[in-house]
């Protein structure tokens, strides 16, 4: 995770009610717990991995610090890590599990 820490809110919401016009509530109805059974996320965040924040007056010349970042250290990780190319092997004879009486 790349940026800054997020807000922390994250209740989620399932089952919408609709109404007669259209529209539907929206009633959050439930978080996230980890391993421990302790409440996590909301109201605190997610920390990032690498914390780069994004300013508004680079935002505005078109730059992309969090995304200039993200590439950057996934090329280093590809660069270390490079991916097996491979070939399609040949497709197999289905005809085989054909009943004998339909051949």
């Amino acid at each position: 995770l790349i940026g800054t820490r997020t807000w922390g809110g994250l209740v989620g919401i399932s089952g919408n009610a609709r109404l007669v016009d259209g529209g539907y509530i929206a009633v959050p109805r439930f978080g996230i717990f980890d391993e421990n059974e302790e409440w996590i996320i909301e109201g605190i965040g997610v920390y990032p991995d690498i914390k780069v924040v994004d300013r508004p007056e680079k935002l505005a010349k078109g730059e992309d610090p969090s995304i200039e970042k993200a590439v950057e250290v996934l090329l280093k990780k590809l660069e270390a890590n490079p991916v097996k190319k491979v070939s399609s092997p040949t497709p197999p004879d289905r005809s085989k599990w054909i009943e004998e009486e339909i051949k």
